[in-house]
């Protein structure tokens, strides 16, 4: 009795093999890439509408920082992609610790854009807050 090897089968479990690995190298850039992308820490400008003086604060993701009356907390902040067009986002939260009323948590709770800040401003009788860099 004459054997037959099955050369098919074979041929199949090889280009399954190379799809996996191709399919694995490409998943596990994309997750470098996108860790590249997030920042440790946030970079912010204050602006102090009464003495007009700027001040730059940086801000470890997840630890609040007390900058006169605010409290600033950043959870997360991302660069862009595109090196063109840089574009810089942040979620901060910013506590007014003048404010006695309970009800009143956040002065800002939301994200922040460096190209404009104007899409979900920041309205403080006295400061003002612009996000300058994410690394």
């Amino acid at each position: 009795m004459l054997l037959k090897k099955n050369i098919r089968a074979g041929k199949n479990k090889f280009f399954f093999f190379i799809f996996f690995l191709i399919f694995f190298n490409y998943s596990l850039e994309n997750a470098v890439f996108a860790s590249e992308l997030d920042g440790q820490n946030t970079s912010i400008k204050v602006l102090d509408k009464i003495s007009s003086k700027n001040t730059l604060i940086e801000l470890k993701n997840g630890k609040e920082r007390r900058y006169k009356d605010l409290l600033i907390k950043s959870i997360k902040c991302r660069n862009s992609e595109f090196d063109d067009n840089p574009e810089i986002t942040a979620y901060i939260q910013v506590q007014d610790l003048t404010n006695k009323n309970n009800d009143d948590v956040y002065v800002f709770n939301g994200w922040i854009f460096s190209s404009s800040p104007s899409i979900t401003p920041f309205d403080h009788p006295v400061y003002d807050i612009w996000l300058v860099g994410c690394y």
